[in-house]
């Protein structure tokens, strides 16, 4: 507009800012019809007539909600595509702009534990603010643990393509892992046992003894399990009266922090992990547990 006010032409102006010549006489046309508002920004235009209306909008998203498809337990995109007419794409833009994930569930497990509240605090308390000259310690098992091999070899990963296992698998046994997270620095004490009974838990706890600076109290979180509580246990607990046991309440696996570290070794040792042999197996632990307490990190 600047240049056409200075009498260049519309030809001239094109070359200059490299147009064409019918989008200089566009513009000029804008200015003269609307003004300089015209110009400082594009006409709207109009856009295609929607498809679909707001009623069929409010029926996708309440059909979800409140029914479900016949001989189905849920609703999916392409179900209730088919079901109003429209696409698929639709309906998943729709649900998608609403936050409607009808193919999702989770699980919940509520704990039926009368004192729930009472062994929360106490074990809550030992996590927040232990007691001076004491040691807290999270004991549990991970029993059943498989040596896994493959009836072929592995293949490596490479750029692309991740790390191919072959479907089936060759067992050759279990172990079960008693370990024992330090809550002051997250040091993990373990010991594999070909089972798990209350013959070799009641010999685990020697080893938080050893552990522990002499006139320390030891405090151990521990879950309702029956070898945890049976006779050799409570007579090995009245010849260490500095050791004390707290119970979380039943199906309240999530507050021992120990679960956190087992988490962890699955992920990055066991699962993806081959193994010839049970006595692999266990050395595989061993050199996991060894590599991690050589820079243990607290779990908060």
């Amino acid at each position: 507009m600047l240049m056409l006010a200075d009498q260049a032409g519309p030809s001239h102006v094109a070359t200059r800012l490299q147009l064409s010549r019918n989008h200089v006489h566009s513009w000029a046309r804008r200015y003269v019809s609307v003004g300089v508002p015209g110009i400082m920004r594009d006409a709207s235009r109009p856009g295609r007539n929607k498809r679909i209306t707001p009623e069929q909008v409010a029926a996708i998203v309440n059909a979800p909600l409140t029914t479900t498809p016949p001989g189905r337990t849920h609703w999916s995109t392409r179900t209730m595509a088919q079901a109003h007419g429209v696409s698929e794409k639709t309906v998943r833009t729709i649900w998608h702009q609403h936050g409607l994930q009808p193919h999702r569930v989770t699980h919940f497990k509520l704990s039926q534990d009368p004192h729930f509240v009472d062994k929360l605090r106490d074990v809550l308390g030992l996590y927040l603010n232990p007691p001076e000259k004491a040691v807290v310690f999270c004991v549990d098992e991970k029993s059943g643990i498989q040596a896994l091999d493959r009836p072929r070899p592995v293949l490596p990963w490479r750029p692309g393509v991740p790390d191919r296992q072959t479907h089936d698998s060759i067992r050759h046994g279990t172990t079960c892992l008693y370990a024992a997270l330090r809550l002051l620095d997250g040091v993990v004490l373990g010991e594999c046992r070909p089972k798990r009974d209350s013959k070799a838990f009641v010999r685990f706890p020697d080893q938080l003894v050893a552990a522990t600076p002499p006139g320390h109290a030891i405090q151990v979180i521990l879950d309702n399990l029956s070898t945890h509580k049976s006779p050799p246990v409570q007579r090995w607990l009245k010849r260490h009266p500095h050791v004390r046991f707290h119970f979380i309440p039943t199906s309240s696996s999530w507050l021992n922090l120990v679960e956190r570290w087992f988490g962890e070794i699955t992920r990055d040792r066991i699962r993806r992990g081959t193994f010839d042999s049970v006595p692999a197996l266990v050395a595989a632990i061993n050199e996991y547990v060894q590599q991690y307490n050589e820079a243990p990190r607290r779990f908060v």
